[in-house]
């Protein structure tokens, strides 16, 4: 008994005060995040760090100031291009910064950027000519102290004292409220009322370069010197603090360091990182370049305000998520890819890709790696205890541990892990790469009994659970109901599910909670009845998981909290005295994409120790340690630019307001922050600009938006950070209007609206204007429509009685030519009376008158006289041809214009032919006679080219 209590007693000793009553453990490393120089873009050495209000992080670097807001590295340079050796930021937002013969602060414009103001152009000439490096810059009492060499430089209200070093100083340090210098002669100053008083008993310091002050408890303060170690003063005297810090010290020299919540003290090395010891020396953490910092030599490092740690180092920076409960055993500790954990014999054990690893449990977690298990070389599944046998399931086979290295191979075959037999006490099953195995345990010993028939298929995964009647298998995609013979030897019966509830498809996941088999879909849990040979829904478990994604794996630990895992995370139901429980998925957050899929590993010793299995090593989680270091994150707007302007908005005191863009620059562009820095690669953005979008965007880790071709108006730009435990931050915003093109400007419109008056004015006038000389053209026009209308009458008129006079002559032209024909009928007629009388004349001239009395012989004569008389008065021949001529003018005219040459005979000729005259007539007319009649026509033919197939009389009469 006493044996046990002094385990417990060295067991809370060495593990329990670092655990319960702070942020820096024992056990494991914490997440660390090295920034090379090639991320911030400056210089190798950073020599000071420091904070702003907001969270954005301040470093010293040989190029200048580097500023890192989470998100984007910035650089300042003073104007001289000299290294920052030492920098202090006030509650203002004033970067005050020093560096050789230089020292100001930087603040920023209205703009945003920060704009170096120095202050030593207020050193006088004297004072100015041996400034040197300015190593320390503090804020106390309302003045900004800046302390190089060989002066000390108080600055207030734009005014500068200078106080001399006595001789020499090496560093300044204020702790307690209270500020100190060493000088090199005199041993440790404080500063009170305007001058250095020296402290009794510390001029034995004067050899040693003090990089560091802390205070310890009972009004001692602690010395950190450069290469002689540690010392204690209790204001009367200096002595050697002798403990493992001042030994690490002594070997490693150091340069300073920082404090922890006044409980842990980081001392900075030169040549083995950093240490975390406690208030007695005792050295907590050790973090050097095997354990992953990129270099050994530390200048400098910061606490954070939420006590994680920076570390500025010879090249390069250093960010450590100290104020976690997580810290992880990684490839420096000698583990790979872990599946299993256990305790067993005082010593955790890990099973992992490359085999069995343990360590010692009972002394703390230095420097030591995980030792490899004697005989396991290959991939070992599984490590577990069953009846006090530590069995390891392994590639190799079935193996038994003792005294770290294989005692027994109890089977070749790979092994996933093993179960006991509820219904055969000392009997276990264990699952093998093509089956199952029985083992049986008796006096202490394992042993290999048989394999079991009936079942030879492939798995891949260990998720077997065993009941007092059956053994379950979860094998994709189905679930297996398994029953061992009695004699263990074969399965009896064997039956396949493909879903465990008409209402959901598939089988999630196979467990046991409080020694009963579950069977999980959708998270919907049931248990199978062997009367009803059915499966039944669990409601009570089922409403705990009713607010949790669609989980994967459950497992129950030993102290009765179920784990369980969802796309690549993991979660805790933590199982309160009361029997309720309590969920828990923000810490591990931190863990998704790390966790091993289908081998999910949760070995929970208590709820200060809970191992968490990893692809790339192991996870310690306490429970039992605050969670305020889940806090929510804050958001920034990191700058807001547009073509024609950028404003760094992250470094301006006051919020942005009333801020106005033209419209020609209406191409704008944000970046934004969050100043988290632990799993900074999983904090993600969501952003909203009204009344632009209606809705938040998909969350990203695109920290920047752009819009393009925004229209005039107000807008709100609003974003949001989510951190890697998925807490939302508060919605920051940026109000700004977008001012309208000029020929959409307020005063544009106004001058529309005139130009509108106005012209609507001028068209009025100009319409009225029309519609009066509208009025009087019309009355022109209609008047002139009527003159012409009066006039078209007039013509018409005219023109009627023209063709009444045109119809008439033409009438009268028909008339006469009707009465010239009927003239030339007459005149024919008459021409062959007169032929007729020429006869009779020749008749009677052929009479003998001689023979005739007297009276008839007068009478004869008369008659005679009379017929000549009747035949030579006759001029019908004469009016004939006049008539004929008149009557046949036009014919006569195109005859002649036609064929020039033609004959006035050939004409008479042409005209008789025309009326149809017949041959014997034309000769009478003609006086010729017939046979002349023929000549001419024949020669009239000639002249006008007729052949003889051509009708003469059908061709005048076409002319």
């Amino acid at each position: 008994m006493k044996f046990i209590n002094t385990y417990i007693s060295l067991f809370l000793l060495f593990i329990v005060p670092f655990t319960i009553f702070s942020q820096v453990k024992n056990i494991g490393l914490p997440a660390i995040k090295n920034y090379k120089r090639s991320d911030y873009k400056g210089g190798t050495q950073n020599w000071n760090i420091d904070q702003d209000k907001n969270g954005n992080v301040y470093f010293a670097n040989n190029s200048g100031l580097i500023q890192f807001d989470g998100s984007t590295w910035n650089k300042y340079s003073l104007p001289n291009n000299t290294a920052i050796r030492s920098l202090k930021i006030d509650g203002s937002g004033k970067i005050y910064v020093g560096g050789n013969n230089e020292f100001g602060f930087f603040k920023s414009d209205e703009k945003g950027k920060l704009k170096y103001h120095s202050l030593s152009d207020l050193v006088s000439k004297k004072d100015s000519r041996n400034i040197n490096l300015i190593w320390r810059i503090h804020i106390y009492k309302g003045e900004v102290i800046f302390q190089s060499f060989t002066k000390v430089f108080f600055y207030r209200n734009n005014k500068l004292i200078v106080i001399n070093a006595p001789n020499k100083f090496q560093f300044s340090f204020i702790i307690n409220k209270h500020l100190y210098f060493q000088d090199k002669v005199l041993g440790i100053l404080e500063y009170k009322d305007q001058k250095l008083i020296a402290l009794k008993g510390t001029t034995s310091l004067n050899d040693k370069e003090i990089w560091a002050m802390f205070p310890l408890p009972n009004n001692k303060i602690l010395f950190a010197t450069l290469e002689k170690g540690l010392f204690v003063y209790d204001y009367n005297s200096v002595k050697s603090w002798e403990t493992e810090a001042n030994t690490f010290i002594k070997k490693n020299t150091s340069l300073g360091g920082s404090i922890i919540k006044n409980k842990f003290i980081v001392l900075n090395s030169v040549l083995n990182g950093i240490i975390i010891c406690d208030l007695n020396g005792k050295i907590i953490q050790h973090l050097n370049r095997q354990k992953g910092l990129q270099n050994n030599t530390i200048l400098t490092s910061f606490v954070d305000n939420k006590n994680n740690l920076w570390l500025g180092l010879d090249n390069g920076i250093t960010f450590i998520n100290q104020n976690s409960p997580f810290t992880f055993f990684d490839y420096s500790y000698n583990i790979g890819t872990v599946y299993a954990s256990v305790i067993f014999n005082k010593n955790l054990y890990v099973a992992t890709n490359q085999g069995l690893f343990y360590h010692s449990w009972t002394t703390p977690f230095k420097d030591e790696p995980f030792t490899r298990v004697e005989g396991t070389i290959a991939q070992a599944w599984n490590i577990q205890v069953l009846n006090n046998n530590l069995l390891c399931a392994s590639n190799s086979g079935a193996l038994v541990i003792n005294q770290n290295k294989v005692s027994k191979i109890l089977d070749s075959r790979g092994y996933f892990g093993f179960k006991t037999i509820p219904s055969h006490p000392g009997y276990i099953i264990g699952e093998s790469y093509n089956g199952f195995s029985i083992f049986k345990n008796s006096s202490n010993e394992i042993n290999f009994i048989n394999q079991v028939s009936g079942f030879d298929e492939t798995t891949n995964t260990f998720e077997i659970e065993l009941d007092n009647n059956y053994l379950w298998l979860k094998k994709e995609p189905y679930l297996y109901q398994m029953k061992l013979s009695e004699d263990l030897k074969r399965f009896d019966y064997i039956k396949k599910h493909m879903q465990i509830s008409p209402s959901y498809k598939g089988i999630g996941s196979l467990q046991s909670i409080n020694n009963k088999v579950y069977f999980q879909t959708k998270n919907h849990f049931y248990r199978y009845s062997d009367e009803q040979e059915n499966f039944f829904e669990d409601k009570k478990l089922t409403n705990l998981f009713q607010k949790i994604p669609p989980i994967n794996t459950l497992i129950e630990d030993s102290n009765s909290n179920l784990w369980y895992s969802y796309n690549e995370s993991i979660g805790v139901l933590l199982k309160m005295k009361n029997g309720t429980y309590n969920s828990q998925n923000a810490p591990f957050s931190n863990l998704t994409g790390n966790l091993v899929n289908n081998y999910i590993s949760v070995n929970t010793i208590d709820p200060n120790n809970i191992f968490i299995g990893l692809t790339d090593g192991l996870a310690h989680y306490d429970s039992k340690i605050s969670n305020n270091f889940i806090t929510t994150p804050k958001v920034f707007f990191e700058s807001f630019s547009s073509t024609s302007d950028t404003i760094i908005t992250g470094n301006l005191e006051k919020q942005l307001t009333d801020l106005t863009i033209p419209y020609n620059s209406n191409h704008v562009k944000f970046t934004f922050s969050s100043p988290t820095y632990e799993n900074q690669e999983n904090v993600t953005y969501s952003y909203k600009l009204e009344p632009f979008e209606e809705n938040w965007r998909n969350w990203s880790t695109t920290s920047v938006k752009e819009y393009t071709n925004l229209r005039e108006g107000n807008y709100k730009m609003q974003i949001k950070a989510k951190n890697s435990y998925g807490v939302e931050s508060e919605a920051s915003e940026i109000n700004f209007t977008i001012s309208p093109p000029w020929y959409r400007h307020f005063l544009a419109y106004l001058t529309y609206f005139f130009l509108i008056l106005a012209g609507v004015y001028i068209t009025s006038n100009r319409i009225k204007l029309k519609i009066r000389k509208n009025k009087y053209y019309e009355t022109i026009e209609q008047r002139r429509l009527y003159l012409e209308k009066e006039s078209k009458i007039r013509s018409d008129q005219h023109e009627l009685e023209k063709e009444i006079e045109r119809l008439k002559s033409d009438k009268l032209q028909i008339k006469i030519l009707a009465k010239d024909k009927e003239l030339v009928s007459n005149s024919l007629q008459v021409v062959k009376k007169n032929k007729v009388l020429n006869g009779i004349i020749q008749k009677i001239k052929d009479i003998d008158t001689n023979t005739l009395d007297d009276s008839t012989k007068f009478e004869f004569n008369k008659l005679h006289k009379s017929i000549v008389k009747e035949v030579n008065t006759d001029k019908s021949w004469k009016d004939l041809e006049k008539h004929i001529k008149n009557v046949h003018f036009e014919f006569l005219k195109r005859l002649k214009e036609k064929y020039p040459t033609i004959s006035p005979r050939e004409l008479d000729l042409s005209t008789y032919l025309l009326m149809n005259m017949s041959t014997k007539e034309i000769a009478e007319i003609m006086n010729i006679s017939t046979g002349g009649v023929e000549l001419a026509r024949y020669r009239l033919r000639k002249k006008l080219g007729l052949n003889k197939k051509e009708n003469l009389i059908g061709f005048l009469m076409s002319i």
